[in-house]
């Protein structure tokens, strides 16, 4: 990469598992999107600046400092720096609410860009917000349910600008624990699933919710004696939780009209859940709502103090 090809400014989404920058020219030409395996998870504190250096050292020009835009995990309790979470109602984080991190590597300017709390049910939110401020620069004065799937999926409802309330559900990681931890292991497919019985179990389950813990167990003993395939197991596991996650949110949500923000299987299977209950639900592209939300933070940039 030659000097008139290096970045005018990085964008960093880190995750708990993975850490990904988009490198981009003053024009907001993507130049490079790279990712590494190191998450938030598995780094201590003095590690984040090796882990993004690594990444980005040929994109960087010595004697000048370059602006990274972080959001995600590396800003928790936990992460590179504490960045303090907003409290909703509020509208989604600005760079003027960003945490300045001291770099030792001179080349760096690194912000990171708060999560979002709520205290009332508690919890919490890092680097969904700065994809609902990419949503909502497209979708100005949107008002509804986003959802955004994942190990955690959050359920947001949006008015006129703001995140006014959310709630994290963990079927994603209860999935992840069950199907490979549980005794259900041994009867699902590794990947492959069946679509019927996802949909099959999402219909029984979203009616009667209540049945969930009983209906676990039968997916073992139906693979053990009444010849249900590890693809059905699989798709029925994933369609109970998923099905159930609805049925848990329906009440505080409105599902009628759910704007999903992720193009993956998991997102895709949402879709079809919400579809399956008899609501509407359209996909958009994480990535690029991410991106689009790191944009916007360093359209202020020149406007903060350093």
């Amino acid at each position: 990469m030659t000097a008139e090809d290096k970045a005018t400014w990085i964008a960093a989404d880190w995750g708990t598992t993975n850490l990904r920058i988009w490198a981009l020219d003053g024009t907001g030409q993507v130049l490079a999107h790279r990712c590494s395996g190191k998450g938030m998870g598995t780094l201590e504190r003095n590690e984040f600046e090796p882990a993004l250096v690594e990444l980005a050292a040929d994109l960087l020009v010595e004697g000048k400092r370059t602006p990274v835009i972080v959001c995600g995990m590396a800003g928790s309790r936990q992460g590179w720096a504490e960045a303090p979470y907003l409290t909703v109602p509020c509208t989604p984080p600005s760079l003027s609410d960003a945490t300045v991190v001291a770099a030792e590597d001179q080349r760096l300017d690194v912000r990171i860009l708060p999560g979002v709390k709520q205290l009332n049910p508690a919890d919490v939110m890092r680097g969904e917000e700065t994809q609902i401020a990419g949503f909502l620069s497209e979708n100005e004065g949107y008002t509804g349910t986003l959802c955004l799937p994942g190990t955690h999926t959050k359920w947001v409802t949006l008015a006129a600008g703001k995140i006014e309330r959310f709630r994290t559900c963990m079927t994603g990681e209860t999935f992840a624990l069950m199907s490979q931890n549980s005794v259900l292991r041994h009867g699902l497919s590794e990947k492959d699933l069946d679509t019927a019985a996802f949909e099959e179990a999402v219909t029984q389950i979203y009616s009667a919710p209540e049945r969930l813990m009983a209906e676990l167990f039968g997916i073992r003993a139906s693979g053990l004696v009444a010849g249900l395939s590890p693809e059905a197991a699989r798709g029925r596991l994933s369609g109970l939780l998923i099905g159930s996650e609805l049925a848990a949110v329906k009440g505080d949500f409105d599902l009628s009209n759910v704007a999903l923000l992720g193009s993956d299987a998991i997102a895709r299977a949402y879709k079809g859940a919400l579809v399956r209950a008899g609501h509407q639900a359209s996909l958009l592209d994480a990535d690029t709502i991410t991106l689009r939300g790191l944009q916007l933070a360093y359209s202020s940039y020149l406007k903060v103090p350093s």
